[in-house]
């Protein structure tokens, strides 16, 4: 099943990716968020979304940063409505934050982590 591909995938790539810039991600993404994700909601993409901005987010050492939808396509490697469906979704999850200037401005992004309270 490709949902199964994708969490094993993310499982595997994503402490090699965060050593490189001495980032841990928490147990709770992986041990809950990914399983509500992927297997309840059925979403892969919103969770490689929210993995990716995690990421990014600490890379760029900011709380908050703009990118694209293509960006975050090309990134994760789905189409871009894929990734607007994938955001909408994490949006409604209060899972991440978004923000812009105008209609037609490129969205601001904030990861939100409800679980640390």
């Amino acid at each position: 099943m490709v949902s199964e591909r994708i969490v094993q995938l993310s499982v595997a790539i994503a402490p090699e990716l965060l050593k490189g810039i001495g980032m841990t991600i928490d147990d709770y993404v992986i041990d809950v968020l990914m399983r509500d994700l992927v297997g309840h909601d059925r979403q892969p993409t919103s969770f490689l979304i929210y993995l990716w901005l995690t990421f990014e987010t600490a890379r760029r050492r900011r709380e908050r940063i703009e990118i694209s939808y293509q960006t975050v396509a090309d990134a994760i490697g789905v189409s871009k409505s894929a990734a607007q469906s994938g955001i909408q979704w994490l949006v409604k999850r209060k899972l991440l934050e978004v923000s812009k200037t105008s209609p037609t401005a490129v969205p601001s992004y904030r990861v939100l982590r409800r679980w640390r309270g």
